[in-house]
């Protein structure tokens, strides 16, 4: 067994969503091999959690780009 170190940040979600309440937050963290991240958002429709490499991370910004063209 080992004790490792992740890197985690958090934030409100109401100065990015108009729809989020006071106590709604995300979270991202960092895998401890550094491939993806965990991604944790908490709001008042219910808990969500995503998990994802980096390169799926990279596909969904291209996608989401070509949606916004």
């Amino acid at each position: 067994m080992e004790i490792k170190q992740r890197k985690s940040v958090m934030s409100e979600l109401k100065p990015f969503c108009y729809m989020s309440g006071d106590d709604d937050y995300i979270e991202v963290t960092e895998w401890t091999n550094g491939e993806g991240f965990d991604i944790n958002i908490s709001n008042k429709s219910g808990d969500k959690s995503i998990a994802m490499t980096f390169g799926e991370f990279k596909a969904l910004k291209k996608i989401i780009k070509f949606l916004n063209e």
